[in-house]
């Protein structure tokens, strides 16, 4: 392992994910930075966090905490599964029930000529007037109004 590395991330098989920091980040930065990331410490282990809720999809969000940390500018070695950099996300979720198809017909018929306002089945046009509209206007009086 670099020796310039701050954090590791691992799966640990009591655990679940789990993140540690090495030595050459504080205790207390390593604290703050792991629990804004919803990592916990584990009681009895000095130094190890563990992911709050991995059943609730861990391995995207020990992904997320590993990119956000080298984006604030820390090293960060990551086992593969959970290495951004190294493995590929997650498939796009699948639209179920139907819900692909009928987006895709709903698409189809708003490209495509509508019926609705056919000049055919709108009835005759009125014929213009031969006189002009007349149209008064109050004018304004001069000054302030009271």
């Amino acid at each position: 392992m670099d020796p310039r590395t701050h954090f590791v991330f691992r799966a640990h098989p009591e655990h679940g994910f789990v993140a540690s920091a090495t030595p050459s980040v504080s205790g207390h930065l390593a604290h703050w930075y792991l629990t804004r990331e919803q990592f916990e410490p584990v009681p009895d282990i000095l130094g190890l966090f563990r992911l709050t809720e991995p059943e609730r999809d861990g391995a995207r969000r020990t992904r997320q905490a590993v990119h956000d940390l080298r984006r604030h500018g820390f090293t960060v070695d990551a086992d593969v599964a959970l290495d951004p950099a190294a493995s590929p996300g997650p498939p796009p979720p699948l639209l179920r029930n139907g819900l692909l198809e009928r987006r895709s017909r709903l698409a189809r018929a708003s490209a495509g000529r509508t019926t609705q306002h056919d000049t055919a089945s709108a009835g005759p046009v009125p014929p213009k007037p031969s006189y002009a509209p007349t149209v008064h206007l109050n004018a304004p009086a001069a000054g302030r109004s009271r």
